[in-house]
């Protein structure tokens, strides 16, 4: 069975960059697409970005769209999410995951609950 493990995640400054990895390991890769997800204490899971795996198109949501960029290597099995400008509410545990459903960033896309494997997450704490 696939297995997905981020890193990259840490405390930074308001205004700093951080990128994001998320490595694939085991089993046989197959996801149609994959995508970034953060949970901040007390709320619920938030979509963040998603990439299909067979081409190339990506979504943001509203919040991360110009400040955030997702990006794939399709011969590493690694999806990485770029996070630049980054901001205090951007603190959250993040979380990559893959799914066999894509949309275009439709309700399959964004909508947790479509992603059917998950990694164990990374914090990112943005502070001054």
């Amino acid at each position: 069975q696939v297995q997905l493990v981020e890193s990259g995640g840490g405390l930074v400054q308001p205004g700093c960059s951080l990128r994001l990895s998320c490595a694939a390991s085991g089993g046989t890769f197959s996801y149609i697409a994959m995508g970034w997800f953060r949970q901040a204490p007390g709320k619920e899971r938030e979509f963040v970005a998603c990439i299909s795996w067979i081409g190339h198109s990506t979504y943001y949501s509203d919040s991360v769209k110009d400040r955030f960029t997702i990006s794939k290597d399709n011969a590493k099995n690694t999806a990485y999410l770029q996070m630049t400008n980054l901001k205090p509410e951007d603190t959250a545990v993040y979380y990559c995951a893959g799914t066999d459903y894509w949309d275009n960033g439709g309700y399959y896309s964004t909508s947790h609950h479509y992603y059917d494997t998950w990694g164990q997450g990374t914090r990112v704490t943005i502070s001054s």
